[in-house]
């Protein structure tokens, strides 16, 4: 039986009451890079999405779900994006908010849960990621779990110091009927 609890940590649906994170998140500036976040979002704004999020994917392709510790709390969110069921695919991106949160098997957790409902609810056959090649906590755990780094697009993301590189990775799931 699938479940989205991990030993650690569990998946959950947004709710309501992730505005004040959700806010938080979105409008820290130093994640715009990765996010390809251009201004800052409004509470409004944010408070409208939320009242969206129950959508389901195969409308709106895309499926956003908060990674909460064993005190309930939401310390990250994990996305799946670009769901596309007809060939099968989709992106996937996850983000842990706060550092101290960070190295210490949330996100690889996070990433199998993930990994095993894409494959085994929503039956992709794979799943892939865009990462910055300076970014190689994210590049490590990607790889560690079995994601192959399958090519470089060279200048991708304008930044202000500059263009940089993103990697892209991909996962395909083996036992595919």
């Amino acid at each position: 039986m699938l479940t989205l609890k991990g030993e650690h940590i569990y998946l959950r649906a947004l709710e309501p009451t992730d505005l004040d994170f959700l806010y938080q998140l979105e409008n820290d500036t130093s994640i715009w890079e990765i996010s390809g976040t251009l201004r800052p979002y409004s509470k409004k704004v944010l408070r409208l999405y939320l009242e969206n999020a129950h959508r389901d994917i195969y409308e709106v392709k895309q499926l956003r779900l908060c990674i909460c510790d064993k005190d309930d709390q939401c310390i990250g969110l994990i996305d799946v994006f670009d769901f596309d069921p007809k060939n099968r695919r989709a992106g996937i991106g996850i983000v842990i908010a706060n550092p101290e949160n960070r190295n210490k098997g949330v996100g690889a957790e996070a990433l199998n849960l993930l990994c095993d409902y894409a494959f085994s609810v929503l039956d992709l056959h794979q799943l892939y990621a865009n990462i910055l090649e300076e970014n190689t906590n994210s590049i490590h755990l990607f790889e560690k779990l079995g994601f192959e780094r399958i090519g470089v697009k060279k200048e991708w993301i304008r930044t202000s110091s500059g263009f940089k590189n993103e990697i892209m990775f991909q996962k395909i799931r083996t036992n595919v009927p």
